[in-house]
């Protein structure tokens, strides 16, 4: 399904290195090749756009790219780190983290959907309202992932770069603004979709189904409004009301079949980036966490037997945050990653069935929404174990607890396995789930925080300076990774 996305990806990332940068009338003519075209087309753009964030955001094969292997899934200890512990499982990390990701979900993600909006608009060069709603959808996607890791960020002046008065110092918006916009683009993106409407191709995420396309924007639009829903209550019961009390023109996920996750082949490099990294180059540097094991074992969940491998017949977790010297005593013996995940075409997953109704289950906790928590957060742990061809045990509700704030959340962090940039997102909102007292041996960085946020890139301190100050005074907080997140409860 996306054998050929590398390719077309590479092309409209030198278009976008352009885009971004001055140049005279005179440099533009003396640099137009009449042998390559100058428009992209919305099927080439698509491809690229997903492809790029997508595997950014679930894996990543490079080192110091991968925010999900050495961030969010070490943070919320879903794994642990048996050697280089300073790459992430002691909360510190290279420079080169924070200016890559920045630099790949802007560049090469945001550029592409962004183009496709513009073309694909009532006056652009090529209208398609299907196109220009996809395009609404996967920008407000990256966009949320930028602000849920950075803070503040360029968002109503980003991506202007080749307007007719160009942007290259684009402003900061703070997360509230970034969250108010997004909402409302997200809506946008459903009127947009036209189911029977105008045909789009590249689609390598749901295959050219516009209702698919339709819940996804629906359903992300019911998690922002849920985790800014302390902090803005009556907006925020509001798009919920009008996402559930209109399910015709708002649908959202109602299966495992409906999910966001794009799927891989067993063609590289159109392979599972955990695959290519733990199998194509053999990395071995991650078992599962302590945490995990110690939480599954307690509640007899025979969701380990997928997230984990055991060694020796057993499953013996790594504690987070070993000194190397200590950590490499556990690479024989300690239970290994799933195989599941592993395999070139494990899917990468974006949001599934089961996290919308952890979102419904805490929103009806809340008052947020009608509805009954229990039922919701019941229907929640059976779709996870059915998301991998389980089924739960009779007797696993009454082991979990019942439907309070502290239960839901760590069921979701469960369930969320995998997705370690949005489990991690989860745990700064809320403080759950309550991770266990540090190991004795364990020795962190950052005093000791969990990482609450990633530092801005040195690009933008060279490049656009006093803009990223007003940013960081939007943060309330220095530029460093104990500043909270604007949404934190």
């Amino acid at each position: 399904m996306k054998i050929y996305t590398k390719i077309v990806a590479t092309i409209f990332i030198t278009a976008g290195a352009f885009a971004v940068s001055s140049c005279t009338d005179d440099f533009e003519q003396m640099n137009t090749s009449p042998n390559k075209p100058n428009a992209v087309s919305s099927a080439v753009l698509l491809p690229a756009g997903i492809e790029s964030s997508v595997d950014r955001y679930w894996g990543h094969r490079d080192r110091f790219e991968r925010i999900n292997l050495d961030g969010g899934m070490l943070w919320v200890q879903y794994l642990a780190r048996n050697i280089y512990s300073d790459e992430g499982d002691n909360y510190n990390m290279s420079p080169a983290y924070y200016t890559n990701n920045w630099k790949g979900f802007y560049n090469d993600a945001l550029l592409n959907f962004q183009r496709i909006i513009v073309q694909s608009g009532p006056e652009g060069t090529a209208p398609n309202t299907n196109y220009e709603g996809v395009g609404l959808v996967m920008r407000s996607w990256v966009f949320s992932v930028l602000t849920d890791l950075y803070g503040a960020i360029p968002y109503t002046e980003a991506l202007q770069g080749t307007e007719a008065e160009p942007i290259y110092t684009p402003k900061y918006d703070s997360q509230e603004e970034v969250y108010a916009g997004l909402l409302n683009d997200l809506k946008l993106a459903n009127e947009k979709l036209t189911v029977g409407g105008p045909a789009i191709s590249g689609d390598i995420l749901f295959d050219g189904d516009i209702l698919r396309w339709k819940k996804f924007a629906n359903s992300l639009r019911l998690k922002l409004a849920n985790r800014q829903a302390v902090k803005k209550p009556t907006e925020s019961r509001a798009v919920m009301a009008e996402i559930l009390g209109d399910p015709a023109t708002y649908p959202i996920f109602s299966s495992n079949e409906d999910f966001a996750a794009l799927h891989h082949t067993s063609v590289r490099p159109s392979n599972n980036e955990w695959h290519e990294v733990m199998i194509q180059d053999g990395r071995t540097d991650w078992n599962l966490s302590k945490t995990l094991v110690d939480k599954l074992q307690d509640l007899d969940d025979p969701r380990l037997e997928v997230y984990g491998e055991a060694v020796g017949g057993e499953y013996i977790g790594v504690p987070n945050g070993l000194p190397d010297a200590i950590a490499t005593t556990y690479l024989a013996s300690s239970a290994k990653l799933g195989t599941y995940f592993t395999e070139p075409t494990t899917p990468s997953v974006i949001m599934t069935y089961s996290e919308l109704l952890f979102i419904l289950a805490e929103a009806a906790l809340d008052g947020d929404i009608s509805g009954d928590a229990q039922e919701y957060y019941e229907q929640a742990i059976a779709a996870s174990f059915d998301q991998y061809g389980l089924t739960m045990p009779s007797d696993y509700v009454t082991a979990a607890g019942s439907a309070t704030k502290e239960n839901i959340l760590t069921q979701k962090w469960i369930a969320l396995f995998g997705q370690g940039v949005e489990a991690w997102t989860e745990y700064r909102r809320t403080g759950y789930p309550v991770l266990p007292a540090p190991d004795t041996r364990a020795i962190f960085m950052n005093d000791g925080v969990l990482p609450t946020r990633l530092q801005y890139p040195s690009s933008e301190y060279s490049l656009n300076a006093t803009q990223l100050e007003q940013g960081i005074t939007l943060n309330s907080g220095a530029d460093d990774k104990k500043t909270k997140m604007w949404w934190v409860e």
